[in-house]
């Protein structure tokens, strides 16, 4: 029986990946300039870094957010590396690097999208390259556009509220489907849409307290 490299289902046609895993690897392909550009807004450092509400004080902080930096970097050094496999497999001349890291990542995919036919029906890497290709998606998506838990919702962070004694609350803060106010379900505070802004700052610097 023909599986599927992706999805392990009975694939019909007899190729390396079925219709449906071809077509989800297209469309995930077709997103990820987007994705990268969606990446931008998150390179800015919280301003609350180096300052912090425990007044330690620090190192000035970077003028951009190394992990975020690096994921646009593993975009565009995956797409290039798989390009480069499947044209090296296939005999062709590799390509000249494009100007930019955006055309070198919109040529990349542009390429791997041209043979996309050939990998789904010819290609034994074909299930390794599907599968790193959805997982790189995932893992910008998860930072650009959270996906919603219709049971209990989007994950927005930790509650940064102060206790008395100086502790942070430290709580999973979710915002329901269909809400409009973030309410931390152990100590009570809420978070009404003006205060969003503010809350992801919080946040940000505690968990760049914890790293």
């Amino acid at each position: 029986m023909d599986l599927c490299q992706l999805c392990d289902q009975h694939d019909p046609t007899g190729g390396q990946l079925c219709p449906a895993c071809t077509r989800a690897t297209r469309v995930r392909l077709e997103c990820l300039p987007a994705l990268y550009d969606g990446l931008l807004p998150f390179l800015a450092p919280s301003s609350a870094i180096g300052q912090g509400r425990s007044g330690k004080g620090g190192h000035a902080p970077l003028p951009v957010r190394e992990d975020i930096l690096d994921l646009r970097g593993v975009m565009v050094g995956t797409l290039e590396d798989w390009l480069s496999a499947v044209r090296e497999e296939r005999c062709m001349q590799q390509l000249a690097s494009r100007p930019g890291v955006h055309g070198r990542l919109t040529a990349a995919v542009s390429g791997l999208l041209a043979n996309l036919s050939w990998i789904a029906v010819s290609w034994p890497e074909a299930g390794l390259f599907a599968g790193e290709i959805r997982n790189l998606t995932r893992d910008v998506q998860s930072i650009v556009a959270p996906a919603v838990d219709q049971v209990r919702g989007t994950r927005i962070g930790t509650c940064p509220a102060v206790h008395d004694d100086g502790g942070v609350c430290g709580a999973v803060l979710r915002l329901g489907h269909g809400e409009r106010v973030v309410t931390c379900s152990w100590c009570g505070i809420t978070y009404p849409p003006a205060m969003w802004a503010g809350l992801k700052t919080l946040i940000d610097a505690d968990a760049d307290a914890a790293a």
